[in-house]
């Protein structure tokens, strides 16, 4: 894992993530209960000077069976 990564985990990619209809705060965390303007991850170190401690990897989506 690189540097950047272990202090902000790629929100985009964790099951708390959520994306929201609100212009001026369009993504949320569900772990944290906020939503901002920045990934979560980001407010998160900004706010503790910590890393996400909440991040779940999402599980893989397998291609649908045709």
């Amino acid at each position: 894992m690189a540097s950047s990564e272990a202090k902000h985990p790629d929100c985009l990619k964790c099951e708390h993530f959520f994306v929201t209809w609100e212009a001026a705060h369009p993504r949320g965390c569900r772990a944290y209960g906020f939503k901002s303007r920045q990934l979560p991850s980001l407010v998160v170190f900004g706010q503790s000077g910590s890393p996400c401690r909440s991040f779940q990897q999402k599980p893989s989506r397998r291609p649908a069976d045709h």
